[in-house]
């Protein structure tokens, strides 16, 4: 019974393993070795890494594809993390207040308020940024009322800009900042900071010294999940930015489906992959500090 049942608990633990090697590791190699190759007008459009030929087994193997990105494509990442930055900072700063006060409401309050942050995924991502087209535009809403309110002369340029990218990119991964930080307020141990009171110190520094470093866990947990998938985000680039706003996202679609060519599409791919595991590793290193 007992190999039976260490069997069973090395197939347990070992089916996670199964399923990222199959559905996340092998498909990361594939790109990584398209990445490799040479674009081809062929179905799929690259030349296989190996081949035979009539000397004998023949590579395409090269890396002109990491030097094109390196020389023509820099200006894309640049941007992608630069919005991705700022969206995510301005997440910290509007969601961290939100948090605390959904953590310190009433029972039903609270959750009405939770209910309230988790609404709008109950509508489709892409009708949510088509609705702040409908808002910024020259003749939308935000501009009507502020030239009936006499506030402006004429309207304000508000789409297909960097405003409009950071305010989309902000609206619409705001919710994944306040959730963890909510969980970390939640999980606050309140005798810590009545004792800090107690004690003498301001409110100020009751939340410097005692509620931020207790809440560093729900920092990190939020920002990685604002700022990775807003490095790599395509719609609202698209849709809200306009043609002159170029990101990594709307530069692999270009690559792959107006292009065409596969190879660079995936070194682009990959390359942020190398980008994204950074703020991963370092926010592993914080989490590993708070919880020592």
């Amino acid at each position: 019974m007992s190999g039976i049942g260490g069997w069973l608990r090395r197939g347990l633990i070992g089916l996670p393993f199964l399923w990222l090697a199959v559905f996340f590791l092998l498909p990361l190699a594939i790109v990584a070795a398209i990445s490799l190759t040479e674009s081809a007008d062929t179905i799929p459009p690259f030349r296989p890494l190996f081949g035979m030929a009539a000397a004998g087994l023949q590579s395409h193997l090269t890396l002109a594809n990491y030097r094109e990105l390196a020389e023509g494509c820099l200006g894309a990442y640049a941007n992608s993390l630069g919005n991705a930055a700022l969206a995510t900072l301005l997440c910290l700063a509007i969601g961290y207040p939100f948090a605390f006060a959904i953590a310190r409401a009433p029972g039903l309050w609270r959750h009405l308020l939770l209910f309230m942050v988790m609404l709008p995924f109950w509508t489709s991502f892409l009708i949510r940024v088509y609705a702040w087209i409908a808002l910024l535009q020259p003749s939308g809403l935000v501009n009507r009322l502020l030239l009936d309110a006499g506030i402006i002369a004429a309207p304000l340029p508000l789409l297909y800009n960097a405003f409009s990218v950071e305010l989309g990119l902000v609206y619409s991964y705001l919710p994944f900042m306040i959730l963890p930080l909510y969980g970390s307020l939640m999980r606050l141990e309140e005798s810590l900071v009545e004792a800090a009171a107690d004690l003498g110190a301001p409110p100020w520094r009751v939340f410097v010294g005692v509620i931020l470093p207790l809440t560093l866990p729900g920092i990190a947990a939020g920002m990685l999940l604002v700022f990775i998938p807003a490095v790599g985000e395509f719609v609202i680039p698209d849709l809200l930015g306009g043609p002159n706003t170029l990101m990594v996202g709307k530069l692999l679609w270009q690559e792959f489906f107006d292009n065409v060519d596969w190879p660079a599409a995936s070194a682009i791919a990959m390359a942020l992959v190398a980008i994204v595991t950074l703020p991963l590793l370092v926010a592993q290193r914080l989490l590993a500090r708070a919880a020592a």
